[in-house]
């Protein structure tokens, strides 16, 4: 397999390393924006409503539009903000545990209904002031929306993904409607006093702050549970590692690496050629694709030793990985996922030593954003 493989629809894969690399950081290479899903066959999954929805949030624009509503945000998860958060983080892992413990006490528990997927909606809300009726409801719009970023979705998963579009503009600018009308000191007060001053349109304000919220949340939640069920997976699988791991607590940030390294929540990725190019000898012309295989990337033998190899201890180059993409839509948030999976797997280590999976993980029909349906769980 080559650096750049033709796929039977007319895009390419990537699958080495440095290719995708530099395809995330170059200047060239951008994100399927509005423009470019408006100029798509009439009809095509492109122009669906879910597919449009995507080309106005972060992961969908490009510079310099980008750069604007990338900076209308600031670093939101930089270190004063993940320490203050680790407290709440913290709370809510031990509230999710001793929840976990319970239903175990008859035998076996999903963990990622009852962990994984509670985490990252309560952290979420709690960041953003959203209240706890509402996310079991933001939750099912999000998993139905993100099929639109599938790689061949189906005619059902897109349908679906249209009716969880909708759920989420609705929740969103609802949320957004009702911050204005009570502004706060909180984050998204925050958002609204700073497009009010960078966009005289209100209505346009508010849209903006709308698709901030929605892209942020909603990305927060199909990767960072998937991170989260990951790890109890992966040292599941080698239980050497784990007991080692929890005789070397100080090395759990080391561990959360490889396991994005390893399995990244995210597996593939997709960027449009801005003009004519060359990449890796293959020429490409504007407007043609490319689909970036991260989890081939994280594993290329050039770039990583013993790729295939799961190893903890892993350390410099060997832990270089690309889950949290890389240029200009390197994660938004990837700090404040590496913050929740190291206090869960953490607590997880000193609470639970006996902590096995039950029965197979049972994996949703999806490609680029991976999704456990279920993930059972004993404590013996």
């Amino acid at each position: 397999m080559g650096d750049v493989v033709p796929a039977p629809w007319g895009a390419h894969f990537l699958t080495t390393y440095e290719v995708c690399d530099q395809v995330l950081r170059s200047k060239t290479w951008a994100a399927l924006d509005d423009d470019w899903r408006a100029r798509q066959q009439a009809g095509s999954r492109w122009q669906a409503p879910a597919s449009r929805e995507l080309g106005h949030v972060l992961q969908g624009l490009n510079p310099p539009e980008h750069t604007r509503h990338r900076r209308s945000v600031g670093n939101i998860f930089d270190r004063n903000t993940l320490t203050r958060l680790r407290g709440p983080v913290t709370d809510i892992v031990n509230r999710l545990l001793d929840n976990l413990t319970d239903h175990m006490r008859d035998g076996e528990a999903d963990f990622s209904a009852l962990v994984s997927e509670e985490l990252t909606i309560a952290v979420m809300g709690h960041w953003l002031g959203m209240p706890n009726e509402d996310h079991a409801t933001v939750r099912s719009f999000s998993h139905a929306h993100l099929y639109a970023q599938e790689l061949l979705p189906s005619p059902s998963q897109m349908a679906a993904a249209d009716a969880g579009a909708v759920g989420m503009r609705d929740y969103f600018t609802g949320l957004v409607r009702d911050r204005r009308a009570h502004l706060g000191d909180d984050v998204l007060s925050g958002w609204i006093r700073t497009w009010d001053e960078l966009e005289p349109d209100r209505e346009r304000a508010d849209e903006a702050v709308y698709f901030l919220a929605m892209f942020i949340v909603g990305a927060a939640l199909e990767t960072t549970s998937m991170l989260l069920n990951n790890l109890v997976v992966l040292l599941d699988q080698h239980p050497r590692q784990r007991n080692w791991l929890r005789e070397h607590p100080e090395e759990v940030p080391r561990a959360v690496e490889e396991i994005l390294r390893y399995d990244p929540p995210v597996h593939v990725t997709t960027r449009v050629a801005g003009e004519d190019t060359v990449l890796a000898g293959v020429p490409f012309r504007a407007d043609e694709l490319v689909h970036v295989l991260i989890a081939s990337a994280n594993r290329d033998p050039a770039s990583v030793s013993d790729p295939d190899v799961f190893d903890i201890r892993r350390s410099g180059r060997s832990l270089s990985h690309l889950a949290f993409g890389g240029g200009v839509h390197y994660c938004i948030g990837a700090g404040l996922a590496r913050l929740q999976a190291q206090v869960l797997l953490d607590a997880l280590l000193r609470r639970f030593p006996s902590l096995r999976v039950s029965s197979p993980p049972q994996w949703e029909p999806r490609v680029a954003f991976r999704r456990l349906a279920a993930l059972h769980v004993v404590d013996r």
